[in-house]
């Protein structure tokens, strides 16, 4: 129960950083046509991240999706690994949360240091690992 619970976490952690990354990445290792349509809206919205006119991921409707995300992945990878998916849903949403303000702390960080672009790509990798791992944990 504690692993899928820290999955659901990992998974929403990750929701924070980036909306679509982690049900892409859980609906492509299942296989079918909504893995791959998932996967083009993660590198949408990949792209779409490194725009300078990209609102903040705090903004109520960017949390608003980061937070249904890590909900649903919360609550999906919780019920296939133990069955805790309403349990799952709201780790999922906290891992979101922090994602989403500690992955905007760590952003802001990043870009004073290594500059705009290298910051996003390295949220961008280490959004797929951490989503990567999860799903073949």
């Amino acid at each position: 129960m504690y692993m899928a619970l820290l999955l659901a976490f990992t998974l929403g952690f990750v929701s924070g950083l980036r909306a679509f990354t982690p049900p892409a990445a859980l609906f492509l290792v299942r296989g079918g046509i909504v893995g791959i349509l998932l996967v083009i809206l993660a590198v949408a919205e990949l792209i779409g991240d490194m725009l300078p006119k990209m609102g903040s991921r705090t903004s109520p409707p960017a949390l608003i999706a980061r937070l249904l995300s890590g909900g649903i992945v919360g609550w999906i990878i919780a019920d296939t690994h133990a069955g805790f998916a309403p349990a799952g849903a709201i780790f999922g949403v906290i891992g979101a949360l922090l994602g989403a303000y500690g992955g905007k702390a760590a952003r802001i960080a990043a870009i004073a240091w290594i500059g705009a672009t290298p910051a996003a790509l390295v949220e961008d990798v280490v959004a797929i690992a951490l989503a990567a791992f999860v799903v073949t944990s």
